[in-house]
């Protein structure tokens, strides 16, 4: 039977073979027949290589720029951005003592007899605290920029003030800070506050009507001597109750009763020291707890209880 030429001949399309898995792995790296490279053109590629290098470089360009603006403008190692009664410690500073207890929610100053092991935790609290004032080596700038003032003679630009603990004698390491002999040493410092600049008690009748005697008593005496006295951010402690002061016996301050206006104001310079006041406890009466507080004096010093401001307590207790 003859074909008819007219009729037109079909092919059935048939079903791929399957590809193997290195097959499709192979054509995924390198497909020889679209020719994609992992599964794009080198075309594609190029694009999105040139889109992520601008975009990237814009962005580290955009954090660089940030950054160093934020770096010039508002971040000073030394100088606090916000000072002061914009900043949250405020314009009144308020007092510190050590040694410190080991549970932070205790003020309680207590050990038992008069035995090394029994007052050796307190000591090396302080022989810690008082190592940059005793080894000026320790500080910052290893001591070099220390300056011996006076109230005639400030710190010149660039340097700070010394503090020799030296001569404090008792309250001293190499006499365990009196604590073998039940009278203990309690050293006292004034919070720091950028630029802060105390307002001295410039004359006798400024005076607060609140200030206790003894410390009227020696105010009137020294600033008869030497006017420059009374330059001091002035410092008293008492028992906190009648009962409190009477237990509590005599009170000696070294080196005064106060902290010298030459160490103000704090700039956050290199080396800088706190001063400090140590208040030897002569003979405070053993087996009671003593309720003790210190105040700091100046004009715009506030002295607030509650807030713990130109204020600090702790309690005693010596058996």
């Amino acid at each position: 039977m003859l074909r008819n030429p007219k009729l037109e001949e079909f092919q059935m399309d048939t079903k791929p073979p399957r590809k193997s898995f290195q097959h499709k792995f192979s054509d995924f790296l390198h497909n020889d027949e679209t020719g994609t490279i992992l599964g794009r053109t080198p075309e594609s590629w190029s694009k999105i290589l040139v889109f992520y290098t601008i975009f990237y470089a814009a962005l580290i360009a955009l954090f660089a720029i940030c950054m160093v603006t934020f770096l010039q403008q508002f971040i000073n190692p030394r100088v606090p951005r916000l000072q002061q009664e914009y900043s949250v410690i405020g314009t009144s500073p308020g007092l510190g003592f050590r040694p410190l207890p080991a549970d932070v929610r205790s003020t309680l100053i207590y050990y038992k007899g008069t035995g090394y092991e029994s007052y050796k935790f307190w000591e090396d609290q302080l022989i810690d605290f008082l190592s940059v004032y005793k080894k000026k080596g320790q500080t910052a700038g290893t001591g070099q920029n220390i300056f011996n003032c006076d109230f005639r003679n400030p710190p010149p630009p660039g340097k700070v003030c010394d503090v020799d603990i030296r001569s404090w004698d008792p309250c001293i390491e190499e006499n365990h800070f009196s604590f073998h002999k039940s009278s203990p040493c309690i050293f006292l410092k004034l919070n720091r506050i950028y630029g802060w600049r105390p307002e001295f008690f410039d004359d006798l009748a400024s005076l607060p009507r609140d200030m206790p005697d003894d410390l009227v008593s020696y105010i009137t005496n020294a600033t008869a001597n030497n006017r420059d006295y009374a330059n001091m951010v002035w410092v008293s402690c008492q028992g906190e109750t009648p009962a409190d002061r009477e237990m509590l016996g005599p009170i000696s301050y070294l080196p005064y009763p106060g902290f010298p206006g030459y160490f103000y104001p704090y700039e956050n310079a290199e080396g800088y020291l706190s001063p400090l006041v140590a208040i030897h406890l002569q003979s405070p009466k053993t087996g009671i707890i003593l309720n003790i507080e210190c105040r700091a004096w100046a004009k715009n010093i506030r002295y607030d209880r509650r807030e713990k401001l130109g204020v600090v307590h702790f309690e005693l207790m010596l058996e």
